[in-house]
């Protein structure tokens, strides 16, 4: 099963106009990966508390497909994907009552803490990915099922 982290767009992550301001949705993209990576069994406070490795994002997208207002209920959905034996990308797609209103995409990378160079993902990273990747490509094969029925 994809994962997915369900939240309620509050007043602050609004701008003036009432709609969720751009840089939140990548915000709250990143409460989905770090509940992620909490359900998979990482302890967070230890990830990201004096780490000797970190996963500094290097590139993100969000392309906004409806506005999202304050008192919506979010599902986002998460899949990461390893790209390289340093990065990974994480793929979301946010959605308010079934329907898309915003997708988005981070660029992880592994880097040494103190010396800033690249590093291969550590094991605790590999499972997660891999974790979720089977239960993304499971849960491609069961919609493509429904969709032929």
């Amino acid at each position: 099963m994809i994962f997915t982290y369900q939240r309620t767009v509050r007043f602050p992550d609004t701008d003036a106009a009432g709609v969720v301001y751009f840089a939140n949705s990548l915000s709250i993209c990143h409460e989905a990966y770090e509940e992620s990576l909490r359900q998979s069994g990482i302890n967070i406070k230890t990830f990201f508390t004096h780490p000797s490795v970190a996963f500094p994002i290097v590139h993100a997208n969000v392309d906004f497909l409806r506005p999202m207002y304050c008192g919506d209920d979010l599902m986002i959905s998460l899949i990461p994907q390893k790209i390289s034996v340093d990065k990974f990308n994480i793929a979301y797609e946010i959605t308010v009552n079934e329907v898309m209103v915003a997708k988005a995409m981070t660029r992880h990378v592994c880097i040494d803490v103190n010396s800033r160079s690249k590093q291969e993902l550590p094991d605790e990273i590999i499972f997660w990915l891999e974790t979720n990747r089977r239960d993304a490509e499971g849960a491609e094969r069961r919609k493509s099922r429904e969709e032929i029925m």
